[in-house]
């Protein structure tokens, strides 16, 4: 699982995507889209962990519980989310699904394969209530976040990216695509 939040220091899962679809470029996603992931936001997590108070008891007796949400995404779901979040229109999200045994991770910021937590353990015998924050939702300012950060004007190389989209041999135009960002 993966962890975002307004006072979280890691955002490059995230940014990842709209660093691609503020420039227009493709999004090079590795397998078929479809791994399932878990995006949780730092309130939830932080909600999970002070519902042990409530239980010291059961707390102790589990001693080990999954902190994450359980609203699973796709990768390509993430994509479209945070297109949406940014204002694109789905048409223009450039989805480049590529073979990871040939280009590797290269630099996807997931796992190749689902990766996410079941927190039904916690909700059993702590009585969490679950996630109250959800990904869909939380991309309207996280996105607000990036342009503040500077995402959209940041410094970048697309080499990796392009090797990959050129290399599965895509449908887009990826001449006139990356020679603004690494003309060669």
């Amino acid at each position: 699982q993966y962890i975002y939040g307004p006072k979280s220091n890691k955002n490059d899962y995230i940014d990842w995507y709209f660093d691609r679809l503020v420039r227009e470029l493709p999004l090079p996603i590795p397998g078929d889209g479809t791994q399932k992931v878990s995006l949780t936001n730092s309130e939830d997590v932080a909600s999970l962990l002070a519902s042990v108070l409530d239980n010291e008891e059961a707390a102790i007796e589990q001693r080990f519980f999954n902190c994450g949400t359980d609203q699973l995404v796709s990768y390509d779901e993430v994509a479209h989310m945070c297109a949406k979040a940014a204002g694109i229109e789905p048409e223009k999200v450039m989805i480049e699904h590529y073979d990871s045994e040939m280009f590797g991770k290269a630099n996807f910021p997931f796992r190749l394969t689902d990766f996410y937590v079941a927190p039904d353990t916690a909700k059993d015998k702590l009585g969490w209530t679950g996630p109250t924050h959800s990904l869909s939702d939380d991309l309207t300012w996280y996105y607000d976040g990036y342009k503040a950060r500077g995402g959209a004007s940041k410094k970048m190389s697309w080499t990796k990216d392009w090797e990959i989209v050129v290399g599965s041999k895509t449908s887009y135009e990826v001449g006139s695509i990356y020679d603004k960002y690494d003309p060669i």
